[in-house]
């Protein structure tokens, strides 16, 4: 039963607070019947304000460089990825000429053996001009 009622008062407590009325701009408040005090209120107004604008320009000021800094690092990484696929296409197309290059010289390799094949069958048969001498 404390529980429910610190519960309670504290609920009755932040009702109180927030539906409280507040003096701000109120042309009855009191404090402000005078002209210097409406001055002053004003002045400190003003000068609530210009901290505020500060603020917002520095703030502002950060989110910019921050942009900046993100679109420096992304165009880093279109760079990157460009230098990557150049890279990646110059070493397959280094891969392909040499898989060509490889496959000719099989090709030369396999016919030269089967004239070589030919030329020791001939020469096994008595055709002497045929073996390499």
């Amino acid at each position: 039963m404390r529980g429910f009622t610190r519960a309670a008062a504290l609920a009755a407590l932040v009702i109180a607070v927030t539906s409280a009325p507040t003096l701000a701009d109120d042309p009855r408040d009191p404090g402000m019947r005078s002209r210097a005090a409406r001055e002053a209120d004003a002045a400190e107004i003003r000068r609530l304000n210009r901290e505020q604008a500060a603020y917002v320009a520095r703030r502002d000021a950060r989110y910019a460089q921050d942009w900046d800094d993100w679109a420096a690092a992304e165009a880093d990484r279109r760079d990157y990825a460009d230098y990557s696929a150049r890279a990646y296409n110059e070493d397959m197309q280094a891969y392909e000429d040499d898989r060509s290059r490889y496959a000719r010289a099989r090709q030369d390799y396999e016919a030269e053996r089967a004239a070589w094949e030919r030329d020791v069958r001939a020469c096994r048969q008595g055709y002497y001009s045929r073996c390499g001498g």
